[in-house]
């Protein structure tokens, strides 16, 4: 049955593959593994969406490669003394992809339509909360940009910069139809949206007039200039069907090839970038179930994981176990949260005869769009069945599984978490209110007031304290898994020059060229 899947699959993307027009010299293809969700930055989103706007809009800032934020549309970010008010003068010459030029605006129109309830902006909440309250934002003159907070915020410069955020980009009022409903994205990133064919392939195309900030790319700041007149992410869901269309030069890059193949694609002449990802995989508990509300059931199914043998199987020993949802890559990540307990079956049977445990059944949701997920999923469920624990898995389309996440309807599920790049993001991705954030795992407001400290905490050691603190408690709380950060592997034909992988796990394809 699997392998009737994986060839129906194959067979799909070699035929979307058939249909798509001759390439051109400056056309640069790239798998994408699966259809973006739409084109509104920030909304209905998830990790090939990111990928794609942060080609096409850009923000008042941006995440400079060592974590730290720049300006980007901001010509540099002053800061009252109290903290409590931002002033963004902007850059001159920059326009939009009709032609407009920047205005302070435009900026003030964007931001303010981010921040109604109804457009369902992913960080809408993280500029209302206690921690980050945004109280005005204001135009003064064309070229200047004023945010007043309610109080300071360490976190409000991140917030605005953070990939799931859509980086806050700006666009111009004639990305809306008269009704004020999305349109089309017109911003001013160095891409402009070109033809989005659902199902096969969404086409971006170089922006002529972009204006480039001096020196070199850094993160998602710095220079961005388009070095190829077009970008098309061609849909290719199946893995293998990937891996051949990269050889038979039917793509030019993978930015997520598998481990692996990395060997035999080498030994073939495709160039192999690879970096430690900040991502985090791992494996969700609905802890409102009626079974999984009882942490000794969680914990029994923590202690019956070999947490390392999963890492090892899925990644093939590429990437380190974590049950730390800090990366290993982070400055904030200690010794403590690299110990990895060790696997304890007597305990957990002991915990769930505690718990009164009698066999009934457990469903992971899971998807095979990410391959990882999939193979977490199985793995798992073959150790737990050795504890007597009855797990069961449900194979879902992506959008599907996502949604079922987004609305916290399941009981587990093996998924994945895009790059955070600080240390409080990393738990808020999954803590807070389940009343009014569904999709989020832990709901305690004992650990959200010692979350929202670190976010207005300047000292790194005390901000340090509190995250072993919060590890100390997510081991014994478990509302997930954590199992490991990924390496990101990138693979592209001879001729594709520039193409680095890094720590978020979309590709960036500004400086990307293409050998004559």
């Amino acid at each position: 049955m699997l392998a009737r899947l994986a060839l129906t699959a194959a067979t799909l993307g070699a035929l979307a593959l058939a249909a798509i027009p001759a390439t051109a010299q400056d056309l640069l293809r790239v798998r994408l593994n699966a259809d973006i969700r739409g084109t509104e930055p920030g909304t209905n989103r998830d990790a090939n969406t990111d990928g794609l706007h942060w080609h096409v809009v850009e923000g008042l800032v941006a995440l400079r490669a060592d974590s730290t934020v720049g300006p980007m549309l901001a010509e540099r970010i002053d800061v009252s003394e109290d903290g409590r008010t931002y002033t963004f003068p902007l850059r001159q010459g920059v326009r939009f992809h009709n032609g407009q030029p920047l205005t302070a605006a435009d900026v003030v129109a964007s931001i303010e339509r981010y921040r109604r309830r109804d457009v369902n902006w992913r960080c809408r909440a993280d500029l209302d909360s206690d921690v980050t309250r945004v109280t005005a934002v204001e135009a003064p003159d064309d070229r200047t940009v004023v945010i007043r907070l309610e109080k300071p915020s360490a976190l409000f410069l991140t917030t605005l910069a953070r990939t799931d955020c859509g980086q806050t980009g700006i666009y111009h009022r004639d990305s809306l139809n008269p009704d004020g409903t999305w349109r089309t994205p017109i911003g001013t990133g160095p891409f402009r949206m070109g033809e989005w064919r659902r199902g096969q392939f969404v086409e971006l195309t170089r922006n002529p007039d972009y204006a480039a900030l001096p020196g070199d790319p850094d993160g998602m700041a710095g220079n961005k200039t388009a070095s190829v007149e077009r970008i098309r992410f061609v849909l290719i869901p199946d893995e293998a069907a990937a891996r051949a269309a990269l050889l038979a030069g039917n793509v030019d890059l993978l930015p997520d090839a598998r481990t692996r193949d990395l060997q035999d694609l080498r030994a073939r002449g495709m160039t192999i970038s690879s970096h430690p990802s900040m991502d985090l995989q791992a494996i969700l508990f609905q802890t409102r179930d009626p079974l999984l509300q009882d942490v000794r059931i969680r914990r029994a199914i923590a202690m019956a994981l070999d947490v390392p043998e999963i890492v090892r199987a899925v990644t093939e020993g590429q990437s380190r176990a974590s049950r730390s949802p800090i990366p290993p890559a982070s400055g904030f990540n200690t010794p403590a949260m690299l110990e990895v307990p060790a696997r304890d079956l007597d305990g957990a049977r002991r915990l769930l005869r505690e718990a009164g445990y009698n066999g009934q059944p457990l469903k992971i949701i899971t998807t095979r769009r990410y391959e990882a997920f999939y193979e977490i999923a199985v793995v798992a469920q073959d150790m737990l069945k050795e504890a007597g624990i009855n797990a069961e898995i449900e194979v879902l389309e992506w959008a599907t599984q996502l949604d079922r996440y987004n609305a916290g309807t399941y009981q587990m599920m093996s998924f994945g978490y895009s790059a955070r790049l600080d240390p409080s993001l990393s738990y808020e991705m999954f803590t807070g209110p389940k009343a009014t954030q569904t999709r989020k795992l832990w709901d305690s407001p004992e650990v959200q007031a010692i979350l929202e400290a670190t976010m207005s905490e300047p000292n790194p050691d005390r901000r340090r304290a509190a995250f072993v603190d919060l590890h100390r408690r997510l081991m014994e709380d478990v509302p997930m898994i954590a199992l490991y950060s990924s390496v990101t592997h990138g693979a592209s034909r001879p001729n594709v020059q520039g193409y680095r992988s890094w720590s978020v796990d979309a590709p960036r394809l500004w400086g990307v060229r293409l050998a004559r």
